[in-house]
């Protein structure tokens, strides 16, 4: 079992920034793929990005070339770097981790973007 705890999360207004991160609470050995979802009110929950332990990268459509994602893994921790938010990022964020057959959710954190 792998806890995560994202933070970060707030209210911030359109145009802006956030800086969400994610701490494993404990060192991941071997090939891993950490990233975000999220899921809006009323919506289904849809993958952000993610980032393989080798630092390879993916986005969705949606937020290409408005969010970074990035690794340190000598802190287990995973950021999403997002500017130019927009009213509909608005979300709940959820950090995700992937380990061979394994899938680990964090708590998620609320972002709000106002207009």
């Amino acid at each position: 079992q792998v806890q995560l705890v994202e933070s970060g999360g707030g209210l911030v207004q359109a145009g802006g920034s956030r800086r969400l991160s994610c701490a494993a609470a404990r060192s991941i050995f071997g090939m891993n793929v950490m990233g975000w979802d999220r899921q809006a009110p009323g919506k289904q929950r849809e993958w952000v990005a993610d980032i393989t332990s080798a630092g390879g990268t993916n986005y969705a459509g949606s937020v290409k070339g408005r969010f970074t994602i990035s690794r340190d893994n000598r802190k287990n921790t995973v950021y999403l770097q997002m500017n130019s938010l927009k009213p509909e990022d608005t979300a709940v964020y959820y950090c995700t981790l992937k380990v061979g057959p394994n899938d680990y959710w964090g708590q998620g954190t609320q972002v709000t973007v106002s207009s």
